[in-house]
């Protein structure tokens, strides 16, 4: 029998349709063709691609050699960094300006090397340059959120091969955000104890659902996964701004990631993927509504989302907002446990 399951993060339902039958080796894919071809962010042709921003060099290295990680304008960018936001109403409606940034990183000068294949010190500066972008976008006042996400095969909506991540800020605090912060807020408010850190304890007490668990970090099969094998990854002590994942920590979370990505590519064959860094609010720019971000270094717990793109949303979900997921958390967990690695 289908059972429904509520997130209560998200404050949404979900269906784990086991009676579907899908069992988690189902879904192993052949795996993407890498294309040839000219690709603007291998090495040597840097010339091509926007004015750098950022970038970490081998020591000695001038202009554009001798990167590691590189940083540079998304040549066609959902939000533009110049203007003022201009808010104005449109009878019942409200616009403004698109008034944003959007960044690439650029993670290494290899064409097919990703998160599986690089070294834990690798994906530790590939981390440090995602907090040194965010620590230089937080000081616009016009930017409310910043998001960092990776689109990985063409399917998740990547439009080059070469591995990199992205950064948008928004002048808005995105619905989804917005809904993780009010449900964490009232669980404080009601239990004075972080949602998150709630969750981690009984995830790790049941263990049924947990993928991995190191001193800092735990991975987890969320309970009312929407998607089979989706995770979510967090620090096992509060912790509410990822800028503060620094030292031991920082590497700490690069070990975790690629053992995470690891298993992924063992088991289901490197499928495509997204993955999503939910992060506090840039608080410094946000209006100061009596109260309203008192408790957020208590309430808020960050977090990472990783969500492979094995089915397809369709009318249902669509139209009612539930995700039905035809494996279940426990199965998909036990079974990145369990892959040889």
């Amino acid at each position: 029998m289908s059972d429904l399951r509520h997130d209560p993060i998200q404050r949404r339902w979900v269906i784990i349709a086991a009676e579907r039958g899908q069992r988690p080796s189902e879904f192993k894919l052949a795996p993407e063709e890498k294309k040839g071809g000219f690709c603007p962010f291998c090495y040597g042709n840097e010339h091509t691609t926007p004015p750098e921003i950022f970038a970490l060099r081998q020591e000695g290295a001038r202009d554009t050699s001798g990167w590691g990680v590189r940083v540079v304008p998304n040549k066609f960018p959902a939000l533009r960094i110049e203007g003022g936001l201009n808010r104005t109403g449109v009878g019942l409606y409200d616009r403004m300006n698109g008034i944003g940034a959007h960044e690439v990183v650029i993670e290494s000068p290899s064409h097919t090397d990703c998160f599986p294949d690089f070294a834990a010190d690798h994906i530790d500066r590939i981390l440090s340059v995602y907090q040194a972008r965010l620590n230089d976008l937080n000081g616009d006042q016009r930017f409310r959120y910043l998001l960092v996400f990776k689109n990985h095969g063409s399917i998740a909506g990547a439009s080059l091969t070469h591995p990199h991540t992205q950064i948008i800020a928004t002048p808005i605090t995105p619905r989804t955000v917005a809904v993780e912060l009010q449900s964490m807020k009232d669980h404080y408010m009601f239990k004075e104890r972080c949602l998150v850190c709630d969750i981690i304890a009984q995830e790790l007490d049941a263990g049924v659902r947990v993928v991995s668990a190191t001193e800092d970090f735990v991975v987890i099969a969320p309970y009312a996964s929407r998607f089979p094998f989706e995770l979510f990854i967090a620090p096992r002590r509060h912790a509410h701004d990822f800028l503060t994942c620094e030292g031991g920590m920082r590497q700490g979370l690069a070990a975790t990631l690629k053992d995470t990505f690891t298993r992924l590519r063992a088991s289901l064959n490197d499928p495509p993927y997204n993955f999503v860094f939910h992060i506090a609010p840039s608080i410094g720019n946000q209006p100061h509504r009596p109260g309203y971000w008192q408790t957020l270094a208590y309430d808020f717990h960050w977090h990472i989302e990783i969500i492979p793109r094995l089915t397809k949303m369709a009318g249902f979900e669509w139209g009612t907002g539930f995700y039905i997921n035809p494996t279940s958390p426990e199965e998909a967990a036990k079974y990145l446990r369990e892959v040889e690695i």
